[in-house]
This record gives C-alpha cells, structure tokens and sequence, in this order.
C-alpha cells in the first residue's frame, strides 16, 4: 500500500510548519487561544484538507466525463465536542457552476467516493455531504 508522508515542524512557541513535497502551511493559535494568528488551527486545516481533496476529486470526475466546472466550493463545518476535544459531526455543502447540472449530483457522490479525507473521516465521525 502506498504510504503518504508530510511533516510538521516547530516554528516558534505558538506555530508550526507543515510540509507535503514543496509545499508548505504554517499552523497556529488564534490570539485569543494564546497564538499569534500566523495560519489556521490544526482542526481548521483539517477541515479545509477534506475541502481539498474532496474538490480534487470532483474536478476528476468531471474531467473524465467532459463536464465543465467553475466557481466550486465546499463549506465544512464541524460540531465540536469536549472531553476529549473533537470533531463529532462534519457536514460539507458543495456548490459549482456546471456545464451539465444534472449529473452535479453524480459528480458530488463520486468524488464523497474517491475522497481519502472523506472516506477516513467518515469512519470516526458522523459525516455528511450535500449538493446545492
């Protein structure tokens, strides 16, 4: 099985840069939490990572059936709980432009399909995905 490797390196007292390849994201605290505001929280980029791979996928899909796509996005929101600290509930609402707008739907399940974030993500939380 292939196996994907980032790091996660110390900034500074609050911050810390995550690596994937070349690329980088800097992660912190708000200042109200401590941090000095330098990039999202670690949940946050968790959230927004779903985001990504799940836009990844529905631009694949799309793709490989002729079928344009612009202006799409994901809104992720995540219920919080206490105790330990964590994500209960994650529902995603997916919008796009669409040069064929009855198969956004089809497209919309086949990338909740093929999303690496979404399917790990859906075994340990309630996850939910719709289409506008």
């Amino acid at each position: 099985m292939p196996t994907v490797t980032v790091n996660v390196d110390q900034q500074d007292h609050t911050a810390s840069l995550g690596t994937a390849r070349n690329h980088t994201l800097t992660m912190d605290r708000p200042e109200a939490k401590g941090g000095q505001n330098l990039g999202p929280m670690g949940g946050e980029a968790l959230l927004m990572g779903l985001g990504g791979c799940f836009l990844s996928n529905l631009f694949a899909a799309a793709i490989a059936r002729d079928i344009e796509i612009s202006n799409a996005r994901t809104e992720i929101n995540g219920e919080v709980a206490d105790a330990p600290a964590r994500y209960t509930d994650i529902h995603m609402k997916v919008t796009a432009d669409c040069s064929e707008p009855d198969q956004f739907t089809k497209l919309v399940t086949i990338a909740e399909r093929g999303c690496i974030a979404a399917n790990t993500l859906g075994k340990a939380v309630n996850l939910t995905v719709e289409c506008d």
